[in-house]
């Protein structure tokens, strides 16, 4: 393979400018144009494009895996199809949603476009299901790149047929409500559906800030299979004199042998990611979560796939210098190189 990683990037339409065809790569990255079910800020489905778009500028040499890219990654196209089925459901849950707000709303009487939303997520979730196992059969580490929380369910089902495994899940939210907005893949409903999959041992959240009482409840229920880090109770041991390194062996301590990342970046502090669709204050810095997860690949554990959801970039302005994207391009790279490095001896 000629090329030179300390040159300038040149653009060729894979993401962070990496010169592997599909055969060739370890990492397959699956985008999802999707925000069909997102409940306040929109902008989620743009997130693949800008990534994709600032992703070159990121240099490749890190101290601790200093030669993981060279196992390659490689994008699937964005989909003018799927990005089009998306934006047809994401017009009518509009409509449910507005229906969900009026007074005196019978939800029987129009469920008919409750229906179509629900048998449309699921041909969505499908679709990601047969890549993912098209390519994990391959002996592929697959990721996919959202989109919103609701994309990366059909690759959670593909492995749970290969593997038994536990979740880190870094997210503000806990994504645990039952069909939320009666949208049975909701955005907010994907760890729910998750904790379906008897393969899935384990869920840990990190970082969650924003939630109510019907999943603290779940949470109660399930308190075996599903481990609750909340940024409050990170803040406190912090600030009581715990060292992060400590708290994230806590963590880890929690989760199989096989792990399976997913990150939604308003897991992390807004400043880092003030476009996406549902930002709360508090929150993870960028180093804070990087750390947590090259802890995880030191303890010895496989990262078995992952997940980047809710970048949106800001409407106005280029893609490649959003800095929405900047932060999301970097934490997929990051996502990717430890992905591969958690596979070496």
């Amino acid at each position: 393979m000629k090329f030179n990683p300390s040159e300038i990037a040149k653009p060729n339409g894979n993401i962070f400018a990496l010169p592997f065809s599909k055969k060739e790569a370890k990492v397959i990255l699956i985008p999802v144009p999707s925000e069909i079910t997102v409940s306040f800020r929109s902008g989620t489905s743009f997130g693949p494009k800008a990534i994709l778009s600032a992703s070159p500028q990121i240099d490749f040499y890190d101290p601790s895996f200093p030669s993981s890219w060279e196992k390659g990654i490689f994008m699937l196209p964005i989909s003018k199809k799927w990005k089009k089925h998306c934006q047809k459901l994401r017009s009518i849950a509009t409509q449910c949603i507005k229906y969900l707000e009026k007074e005196n709303f019978s939800k029987k009487k129009n469920k008919v476009l409750w229906e179509k939303v629900n048998q449309g997520t699921e041909i969505l979730a499908n679709w990601v299901q047969k890549i993912s196992e098209e390519n994990i059969a391959k002996n592929k580490i697959v990721g996919v790149l959202g989109g919103d929380h609701s994309s990366p369910l059909g690759l959670i089902r593909a492995l749970a047929k290969k593997y038994k495994f536990g979740i880190l899940m870094i997210d503000a939210h806990l994504d645990l409500r039952y069909g939320y907005e009666g949208f049975q893949n909701s955005h907010a409903s994907i760890m729910r559906n998750a904790s379906g999959i008897k393969e899935v041992e384990k869920i840990v959240n990190v970082g969650a800030r924003d939630f109510c009482e019907e999943e603290i409840e779940f949470v109660k229920k399930n308190k075996n299979r599903i481990s609750f880090f909340g940024d409050q109770k990170i803040s406190d041991k912090l600030f009581s004199g715990k060292k992060w390194p400590s708290l994230c062996q806590e963590i880890i301590a929690k989760l199989p042998k096989n792990v399976y990342i997913s990150f939604d970046i308003d897991g992390l502090n807004p400043m880092l990611c003030p476009n996406t669709g549902t930002p709360v204050p508090g929150g993870l810095e960028f180093n804070q979560a990087i750390f947590l997860i090259r802890q995880i690949v030191k303890s010895g554990r496989k990262i078995i796939g992952f997940d980047l959801c809710e970048v949106s970039p800001a409407k106005a302005g280029d893609f490649a210098s959003d800095w929405n994207a900047i932060v999301g391009s970097r934490i997929l790279y990051q996502l990717f190189i430890l992905a591969v490095g958690s596979e070496k001896k």
